[in-house]
């Protein structure tokens, strides 16, 4: 049980930085998009449009891409698993939970809405909007990561504010959905095996079923 228990502080530690951590790739400065103006995108796996000027700035892997839109400092992060789902239920156990459900051109999004300190500066907080959908045989996900230096009002950050309603519903709205032939594995994406995974969410699952002494032991693992 303690070697379970490593693996899944692992696990969680990476959730994390997927979040917190995403803004890895953006840049500074100051963008000159006006009002109405949006930015097409196509890739492997999703293409739609973004609201505002927001330029490509990381394209290492065929299955995630960074865009950032400098003048309202918002960064974007798109990306595909085999399972997002186990991902979400990962995210849970974190706190983010009790998502806002929305159907557009056929697929479901699950809309996650939380916030992070951003890097050790406990004055600045960023706000996240994630943005999940599972099909047949992959998961879709969109980050999008609200800077501190953000012009935009993030007091409503609901689907009623004007963030969800001037950024992400236009951005959901416009998004083809593609199937791919060689999906990463989310299990990969952590370096462990489909049944150390496996063990891992089992975990989760319990935790997320009301048993929370099933992650008790994992404080005390060295």
């Amino acid at each position: 049980m303690e070697t379970k228990n490593i693996i899944l502080i692992a696990i969680v530690a990476i959730a994390i930085v997927a979040i917190a951590g995403a803004i890895f790739f953006t840049t500074g400065g100051s963008g000159n998009n006006v009002m109405g103006e949006s930015t097409k995108f196509s890739n492997a796996f999703m293409e739609g449009s973004f609201s505002g000027n927001a330029k490509l700035v990381n394209n290492s892997s065929e299955y995630m891409q960074s865009y950032k839109d400098e003048k309202h400092d918002i960064t974007y992060n798109i990306s595909t698993v085999d399972n997002s789902t186990a991902l979400m239920d990962i995210y849970y156990v974190q706190g983010v939970m009790n998502p806002e459900k929305r159907s557009f051109n056929g697929n479901d999004w699950n809309i996650y809405f939380s916030q992070a300190v951003e890097g050790n500066n406990t004055n600045k907080t960023l706000n996240i909007i994630i943005c999940q959908c599972q099909k047949e045989k992959q998961g879709y996900l969109v980050y999008m990561i609200i800077g501190s230096d953000t012009d935009l009002n993030t007091t409503a950050l609901n689907t009623y504010g004007e963030v969800y309603k001037g950024y992400v519903e236009p951005l959901l709205k416009s998004l083809t959905l593609k199937e791919s032939k060689k999906v990463p594995a989310i299990n990969e994406e952590f370096g462990l095996t489909s049944d150390q995974f496996a063990q891992q969410m089992n975990l989760v699952k319990q935790y997320k079923a009301g048993n929370t002494s099933a992650l008790d032991s994992s404080s005390g693992a060295q």
